[in-house]
């Protein structure tokens, strides 16, 4: 993706400046605006419509895996906050806290909602009495604030929005199925519709979510190597339960307490699209979620009959999320300009295509040009979305494939991160100051431990015991 011809002056090479071109993307395809509060984002039309495709297609699968929506409040009061003790340390650095409400001073101060356990837990400790109240699937679309000292459009703000699911079972098997099966269909979610492959696991003790029993992960590796989180699935067990009360008379008529998860999955996931995906002309965006899958572009659209050519081939594609540039700028810029968008399809279509009857389909992934006559234009749209589709996700598995190595050895451990960037995989003893010595060491943090595991060595790659786990290793965003 990085040599792909450069046709937009305006953005930094990607081998030239990793990160600044990611903002130069984010910024001239008119996907965020710097608000006047540092941290704080402006979603334009063009970012905050990949956020709505992102609902629309996850809200789907929920729906289809027997989820409701609900909306909670979106502040909490200290002492119910305060509760459970994990989850206040571990977000206690982040939490924005109201003390007025108009000229007043508060008598308990409310925190602007970090997440959403202990609001959740405190509806369900009156939601559930019995056995036949169970199981609740709640999920809610929302954002929430968090105080993060550096901030980056989409990866990192201080207010983000999120969905965030909250389910409470009548027992520890039910709480783990539902955990994994949402983790599932975060990993299908992404393969599937972002073309985005990932690797599924469990987060170490030391990485795990606040308060949670354990914690599962989908990883992603950016174009520049790095690994980004991209959702994330915890087993609470009935640790809030425990905090906040929630029991229910079960079928033996005997009282227990209920079980718990919690998964969400952030409006990062578009920071994800636009590095596994992009290249130096902006954003690559895969049909399935692109809110434009073709645009078309009328050359020389003043003559008699183009811009009106150009409509009726818009209404021929109305099986299709189809646009027409109407605007008075060049077909050049309006090219580069598609193209710094990210729409899958151009169709260009001018004087002497109408009079052939032949149009040109750009795609955007590849700049191949194909000859096509107007009237098979809807069967070779409807053909080339799926291929652009399917080619999307295997360039980005490649990716993946050719930069996850593995590790044996100490030497080889240290070496890998050297040299490459990626994922490295290495047997882990499992104890957590070899991971905050290799942290420390290294800039390299644990990922996840992956569901398929490999036994790559008999020793840990830092300490040279025994080791229990192979881990995928790398440094992530």
């Amino acid at each position: 993706m990085a040599d792909k011809k450069k046709l937009v002056a305006e953005i930094t090479s990607m081998d030239e400046d990793f990160t600044q071109w990611y903002t130069d993307v984010v910024i001239k395809a008119g996907l965020i605006a710097y608000s006047n509060i540092k941290g704080f984002m402006v979603y334009k039309p063009a970012g905050y419509a990949l956020w709505e495709a992102v609902q629309k297609h996850l809200d789907a699968r929920f729906k289809a895996v027997g989820v409701e929506n609900v909306y909670l409040p979106m502040v909490i009061p200290e002492h119910l906050l305060n509760k459970e003790s994990d989850l206040v340390n571990g977000f206690a650095p982040e939490v924005a806290w109201v003390t007025h409400g108009g000229q007043e001073e508060l008598q308990e101060r409310i925190c602007v909602r970090p997440t959403s356990e202990t609001l959740f837990s405190d509806f369900y400790k009156d939601e559930v009495q019995s056995y036949r109240d169970l199981p609740k699937i709640y999920n809610q679309w929302c954002s929430v604030v968090r105080w993060e000292k550096e901030t980056r459009p989409f990866l990192r703000s201080r207010e983000f929005m999120w969905q965030e699911g909250h389910t409470v079972h009548a027992t520890m098997e039910e709480a783990e199925e539902r955990t994994e099966q949402m983790l599932n269909v975060y990993a299908d979610f992404c393969a599937e519709d972002l073309a985005i492959p990932t690797i599924k696991g469990q987060k170490t003790e030391k990485e795990k979510f606040a308060g949670a029993v354990a914690t599962y992960t989908i990883e992603a590796l950016m174009h520049d190597g790095r690994a980004l989180q991209s959702g994330t699935s915890h087993n609470f067990g009935s640790d809030f339960a425990q905090a906040y009360d929630i029991r229910f008379t079960d079928k033996d008529n005997k009282l227990k307490y209920a079980y718990q998860t919690s998964w969400g999955l952030s409006t990062r996931i578009i920071g994800a699209l636009i590095m596994v995906h992009g290249d130096n002309s902006g954003l690559v965006l895969p049909p399935r979620i692109a809110p434009t899958q073709v645009m078309i572009i009328p050359i020389q659209q003043r003559k008699a009959g183009v811009l009106d050519k150009a409509r009726e081939i818009a209404q021929m594609l109305g099986d299709f999320r189809v646009k027409v540039d109407e605007t008075d700028k060049s077909p050049g810029f309006k090219f580069a300009e598609q193209e710094m968008r990210g729409i899958p399809v151009r169709v260009e279509i001018g004087p002497r295509d109408i009079e052939a009857g032949t149009c040109v389909v750009v795609r955007r992934d590849t700049s191949e040009k194909i000859s096509c006559a107007i009237a098979d234009l809807p069967g070779k749209i409807a053909a080339l979305l799926p291929q652009i589709q399917k080619d999307m996700y295997d360039r980005a598995a490649k990716h993946l494939a050719e930069h996850t190595y593995s590790a044996a050895t100490p030497e080889e451990f240290k070496e890998a991160f050297k040299e490459t960037k990626g994922f490295v995989k290495a047997m882990w003893c499992g104890s957590r100051e070899c991971e905050e010595k290799i942290k420390e060491d290294m800039s390299v943090t644990s990922r996840c431990i992956p569901f398929e595991q490999e036994k790559l060595a008999d020793t840990c790659v830092c300490c040279g015991r025994p080791a229990t786990k192979m881990v995928y290793w790398g440094r992530a965003y």
